[in-house]
């Protein structure tokens, strides 16, 4: 596909202004894999023509499945693993320290795409749980795709997602099939609440929080909304509070409000020293 550099500028700056994501000319190719399932279901002849009716016509409809479509990244179901390990491992104990043994535990998966991500986490709690540690929780899962949320919600997902990262016991334990899918079971998904949340904007009304993950999607703004992003996560977590992040992502030399923790890859600590900027 050749997409003029008009219609190419035209989306790059409509995604980073609703989404923060931005759109270099080397990730041209999401516009043919991601937007060209988009234009045949809208019954356009071409990407190009979906592109000339956002552009021309500013269809508010059409910008927004566009927006979607190109924000919404991959995940899989335990991504990583060492998040886990590390709420399971380092978190919890130094948030029962510093709270004390059984207090209630706030955590927000920010952009949490379809879903694999909060679940995981309701999934590692479960299970400490049963190892007969009194975990008390609170999941908090946001996303600005009304569509994912959507999935999300359902907690129905396909064959294929489900032997991407999950293990059978888990699946056995926390699902049930249904037709060709499997749904997450009522407990857990009662574990969940889903919100719209865009991450450029405000977000004080989701009150604070002891364990963020924000992972994978910060790497892809520019640094000005990377640190304001931060900055604003950092207010709404408690001083002993942490963050997760992805595996190439970093808050150092962007910001001072969390700090690395040795030994712990994507894993940093709320600075208790820092001070939200008037």
């Amino acid at each position: 596909m050749t997409i003029s550099t008009v219609d190419f500028d035209f989306v790059a700056r409509e995604v980073k202004e609703r989404s923060g994501l931005v759109l270099t000319p080397d990730k041209g190719y999401l516009l043919d894999t991601r937007l060209g399932p988009l234009a045949r279901k809208d019954g356009f002849a071409s990407v190009e023509e979906m592109l000339r009716t956002a552009r021309v016509r500013r269809d508010e409809r059409v910008l927004a499945a566009i927006v979607d479509a190109l924000s919404t990244n991959e995940t899989f179901f335990f991504r990583d693993k060492i998040p886990f390990e590390s709420v399971r491992e380092h978190i919890v104990p130094k948030l029962f320290a510093a709270k004390g043994k059984g207090a209630r535990i706030r955590a927000w998966c920010a952009a949490c795409s379809t879903g694999q991500e909060p679940y995981s986490l309701a999934m590692t709690f479960e299970e400490m749980r049963a190892a007969g540690q009194p975990i008390e929780a609170e999941i908090i899962a946001t996303d600005l795709s009304d569509r994912v949320l959507e999935k999300c919600r359902a907690g129905l997902y396909s064959q294929f997602e489900v032997q991407r990262g999950l293990p059978i016991t888990h699946l056995m334990k926390y699902f049930s099939k249904q037709g060709e899918s499997w749904r997450v079971n009522d407990r857990l998904r009662a574990q969940i609440e889903f919100r719209r949340v865009n991450l450029l904007e405000q977000f004080n009304t989701l009150g604070m929080f002891d364990i963020v993950f924000c992972r994978n999607v910060l790497i892809y703004f520019d640094a000005d909304a990377k640190k304001r992003t931060l900055e604003r996560i950092a207010a709404q977590s408690h001083p002993h509070g942490f963050l997760l992040m992805g595996g190439a992502e970093s808050t150092l030399g962007v910001t001072d409000a969390f700090q690395p923790t040795p030994d712990r890859r994507g894993l940093y600590a709320r600075n208790a020293a820092w001070r939200k900027a008037a």
